[in-house]
């Protein structure tokens, strides 16, 4: 799923790779954090899988606090349908946030 916002080129894909790996791929800001959501918690409807999903965030070319509140948001969706989630190649500028907003741990930052 891709996303344009008022002409300018920020973009996101939410690909569902298996039914337990979800690849993130582009900006993942304000800008698209509504569709990433959307998109996130769609796959999440139609998987059937009890595997902890790993979200894997390398292809995340940007990043901002709104980016991280769609992956709290993933993974609260996801503890409500008993999955757990597994979060890899989290970019640096959430990682960041995570740490300031004493999230990290939620997310599995050591």
């Amino acid at each position: 799923m891709g996303v344009g916002t008022n002409g300018a080129s920020a973009t996101v894909e939410v690909v569902e790779v298996r039914p337990d790996r979800v690849q993130m791929k582009g900006s993942l800001t304000f800008a698209t954090a509504r569709a990433a959501r959307e998109a996130g918690l769609a796959i999440l409807d139609r998987s059937s899988s009890p595997e902890p999903l790993t979200v894997d965030c390398s292809g995340v070319s940007s990043s901002d606090s709104a980016g991280l509140a769609v992956l709290i948001d993933l993974l609260a969706n996801a503890t409500k349908r008993g999955r757990t989630v597994q979060f890899w190649n989290l970019p640096p500028g959430i990682v960041a946030a995570a740490k300031i907003s004493e999230v990290d741990t939620v997310l599995g930052i050591g």
